[in-house]
């Protein structure tokens, strides 16, 4: 039997969670797709667009990845199930990803973090990751230099 296409449209306007100063802290090494481990509230909660990813981080204990420092606002109409905040989630991904992930982040002393929170076309929320290598400050300002540089390089073509 066939799905009505409201659902669809419904999951399509799901608000997503960014962490937009992650770009501009690290480079991007590497990108990973998870699922995350989540209670009935917290879905209601991040539909609703409350939540924030932008001091979170991800951290393995044993051979499992945790998602540390996420916030997900309690839902006002759970009634007598709240759950805390800021717990830890678990993210759910293939043994061998994980496996993959975790020697680079022991070996080379690389840090995960989310860059986004977002809605699957099967409704299902995911959390893409990143491994990433901090910035100094000074490959901060190249960046900026970069970036103003291509900007004005940009409105000098439309301009002709």
């Amino acid at each position: 039997m066939a799905k009505s296409g409201g659902s669809d449209e419904k999951r399509s306007n799901a608000p997503t969670l960014g962490n937009p100063k992650a770009r501009w802290r690290y480079e991007i090494l590497e990108h990973l797709e998870c699922g995350i481990s989540l209670v009935g509230p917290e879905v209601k909660s991040l539909r609703d667009g409350r939540g924030s990813i932008e001091e979170a981080y991800a951290r393995f204990r044993g051979n499992e990845l945790w998602l540390v420092g996420m916030r997900i606002d309690e839902y006002r109409s759970s009634g007598y199930s709240q759950h805390d905040p800021v717990r830890s989630r678990k993210l759910l991904a293939h043994r061998d990803e994980l496996a993959g992930l975790k020697t680079e982040v022991e070996r080379r002393g690389l840090t995960l973090v989310p860059l986004r929170v977002y809605w699957s076309a099967r409704g299902i929320v995911k959390v893409e990751i990143a491994l990433v290598k901090g910035r100094k400050v000074h490959d901060k300002r190249d960046v900026d230099r970069a970036k103003t540089a291509k900007r004005e390089m940009d409105r000098a073509m439309k301009r002709r």
